[in-house]
């Protein structure tokens, strides 16, 4: 395989990549808004000869997919083109300063899609079509929302392999934590806020729920692998009033082999104990989505295919779960092997100091390519 990687890997143009992204990161691709972008995609891809299909997910909504070589692909570069909204809509773009490019989306996951395609370019140019591994691209729409763009793919489609640029600083996620969001509400009885005392406040129940759920060991920073985050609490807004209603949620990233249905028997037991506590409690708690972790090994092809390349990019492979949500969660229940494996970090993603490093992107499409060239011998 070596001949043929170093083939393929003089074929990257860097100056091709760093457009490409720069392009991807100038287009406003919100989850629901993505048909702008998506049209620059098809764009690239069927002026370099390449048959583009277009998977419907809703009206005006849809994935692109192409495939290379002969027979099903045995992997598919996944890559999600659509973003959170943007902290400030004047400055969304990429700014490119020391070798680092900042801009909505540059981590999660602009950086990868980039070198997704450059990877799915160069390899077309260094091979003839005869040659050509058989691998697919996808780039998916509403990953950062419930992930319809994957799951309309799923519906007709379970490749063996999926490699998903998610930013692991170039980690190998062959192990991704699992996810389960948790939704609490609290009702309480309005009054004039000047006299509290003939009223029940929401927030002050919700508050004491939190610190209660805060304090059980299951969820101790220092001691427990779970990774719990209050997302959002809001209350009833009418002004000078004791809120009647609280309402909050909290994401739960769970180590790779914990079951979520356990953890939510866990949470249920300790929020029905609250009422013992907390005075005229009135609580509800819901769970509206959940998915499985998983824990493929590192014993396996793709592995040792890594464990080749990286010391000839002058790189460290680490391999280590990925403790996010992702579209990974999703192919690996309806059968997939997802590795996670991406530019750019999470640190940054969702912040409005987001940014990839430019080396990241493209040590990633070589990264990509030596995958999909070392796909025939994958089990």
């Amino acid at each position: 395989m070596s001949g043929r990687v170093e083939k393929a890997w003089d074929s990257i143009n860097p100056v091709r990549l760093r457009k490409n992204l720069l392009e991807l990161l100038d287009i406003y691709s919100p989850s629901g808004k993505e048909e702008d972008i998506q049209l620059y995609l098809e764009d690239v891809l069927t002026r370099a000869g390449f048959a583009v299909e277009r998977q419907e997910v809703e009206e005006d909504r849809y994935n692109l997919c192409v495939t290379m070589g002969s027979g099903e692909p045995r992997i598919y570069l996944v890559g999600h083109v659509d973003t959170v909204s943007a902290w400030d809509l004047e400055e969304f773009g990429p700014h490119e300063e020391g070798g680092v490019i900042r801009g909505l989306g540059s981590a999660d996951m602009k950086g990868g899609c980039a070198a997704m395609i450059e990877a799915w370019l160069a390899l077309s140019e260094a091979l003839p079509p005869e040659e050509r591994p058989p691998v697919g691209l996808l780039l998916v729409v509403g990953e950062e929302e419930n992930g319809d763009g994957s799951a309309a793919f799923l519906e007709g489609y379970r490749p063996p392999w999926v490699i998903i640029g998610e930013p692991t600083g170039l980690a190998a996620c062959f192990a991704h934590y699992g996810y389960l969001e948790a939704g609490f509400v609290t009702r309480g009885h309005r009054s004039h806020s000047s006299l509290p005392e003939l009223g029940h406040n929401a927030v002050e129940s919700m508050l004491r729920v939190l610190l209660l759920l805060g304090n059980d060991t299951q969820f101790d920073r220092q001691r427990s692998e779970i990774v719990y985050s209050i997302r959002e609490m809001h209350s009833s807004r009418a002004g000078f009033v004791v809120p009647d209603r609280c309402e909050t949620w909290i994401d739960l990233h769970l180590p790779p082999d914990m079951d979520p249905a356990g953890l939510q028997r866990t949470i249920r037991g300790i929020t029905a104990s609250a009422a013992r506590s907390i005075p005229d409690l009135d609580l509800e708690v819901n769970f509206d989505f959940a998915s499985s972790g998983y824990n493929l090994g590192t014993d396996g092809h793709l592995a040792h295919v890594l464990r080749e390349i990286y010391p000839r990019l002058g790189r460290t492979l680490n391999m280590e779960a990925f403790r996010s949500h992702s579209d990974g969660n999703l192919f690996f229940a309806a059968g997939s092997r997802p590795l996670i494996l991406g530019p750019g970090s999470l640190e940054t993603a969702h912040t409005p100091d987001e940014q990839v490093a430019f080396d990241e992107v493209t040590d990633a499409a070589r990264i990509y390519m030596a995958l999909c060239l070392g796909v025939g011998s994958a089990s």
